[in-house]
C-alpha cells in the first residue's frame, strides 16, 4: 500500500553504510560505491525541508523511508547527526549526484533522461550535455506543470522513458513532488538508476546559478540562498523549525524519536 512506511531497523541499506538521524536512513557510503552494474537504485536527498513536509505528508513519509539510498542534502541534518550521534555526514546534493552520474555516463556509453522543468531549459541542458559529455546519450520530457499529474499522463511520462531505457534517469520535478512520483513509480520506469535532483535542471541549463563554491565548501550554500532566493527562505522555515526542535527533543529524551 502506498501509505505504509516500513521502517528500516538496521543500519546498512543493502551493502551501503548509513546512519539513522530522527527515522530516517542517511546514506553515509560515497557514490563511487554503488556499481556501474547496478541493476535499479532510487536517490533521493534529504534536507531539514524535506523533513518538515514528510511530517505532514505520509506519501512523503513512506517514499523518503523506503528509497534505496537518501543523501544528505542539508546542513542542518548533519548538525543533527553531530547532536545525537557526535558524528559529521558528509553532504551530497543533488548536483553531486548530477556530476558523479554524467561522468559515469560519458565514460560508459550510457544513455541518460531527464524528467521534468520546460522544453527551452531541457534543450539547453541538452546542448551543454552534447559538449562536456560527449559519450552518453541524452533524451528529455517536459511534463504538465501542475501539483498532480493524471493516470494518463503518468502513462505518457513513463512510456517516454521507457522507450528510451536510458540507464540514468534524472527528476527534476520540484519538491516534494519530484521524491514522491520518482518512488511511487520506480519499478514502473526502465531505469537503472533514478535521481531526483531538483534545483539542478535550471543550475545546468544557465537559467540560475549555484553559489560560489568557497560557500559550498564552508557548508554555507543554504546562507547565500537566503539573499538570493529569500521567498523560498521564507517559504521553508517552519519545516526546517520542525526539524531542529526534534532535534532537541529527541537529545533531551523528552520525544525520543527511532
Amino acid at each position: 500500500m502506498l501509505d505504509t512506511v516500513k521502517i528500516k531497523n538496521d543500519m546498512t541499506a543493502g551493502k551501503y553504510k548509513t546512519r539513522r538521524v530522527l527515522g530516517y536512513e542517511i546514506f553515509t557510503s560515497s557514490l563511487n560505491d554503488i556499481p556501474d552494474n547496478v541493476n535499479k537504485i532510487l536517490l533521493n536527498t534529504f534536507s531539514p525541508n524535506t523533513y518538515g513536509l514528510a511530517k505532514k505528508d505520509s506519501k512523503l513519509e513512506a517514499a523518503l523511508k523506503n528509497t534505496d539510498l537518501l543523501v544528505l542534502d542539508g546542513m542542518g541534518v548533519a548538525v543533527g547527526s553531530l547532536l545525537i550521534h557526535g558524528k559529521n555526514i558528509k553532504k551530497i546534493a543533488g548536483q553531486d549526484c548530477f556530476d558523479y552520474f554524467m561522468d559515469q555516463a560519458d565514460k560508459n556509453g550510457w544513455k541518460v533522461f531527464f524528467l521534468g522543468s520546460t522544453t527551452g531549459t531541457l534543450e539547453k541542458i541538452a546542448r551543454r550535455a552534447g559538449l562536456e559529455y560527449p559519450g552518453a546519450e541524452v533524451e528529455s520530457y517536459s511534463p504538465p506543470y501542475k501539483p498532480e499529474f493524471s493516470e494518463e499522463e503518468n502513462r505518457i511520462m513513463i512510456q517516454h522513458i521507457n522507450d528510451f531505457k536510458p540507464d540514468v534517469l534524472f527528476v527534476g520535478l520540484t519538491a516534494p513532488k519530484q521524491e514522491k512520483w520518482a518512488y511511487y513509480h520506480k519499478d514502473l520506469v526502465n531505469a537503472r538508476i533514478i535521481s531526483t535532483i531538483g534545483n539542478v535542471f535550471d543550475w545546468y541549463a544557465g537559467n540560475s546559478s549555484r553559489p560560489a563554491k568557497i560557500w559550498i565548501t564552508l557548508r554555507l550554500e543554504w546562507f547565500v540562498r537566503i539573499f538570493h532566493r529569500p521567498e523560498i527562505f521564507r517559504r521553508n522555515t517552519g519545516n526546517q523549525l520542525v526539524f531542529l526542535k526534534d532535534v532537541f527533543l529527541h537529545i533531551l529524551f523528552i520525544k525520543r524519536i527511532k
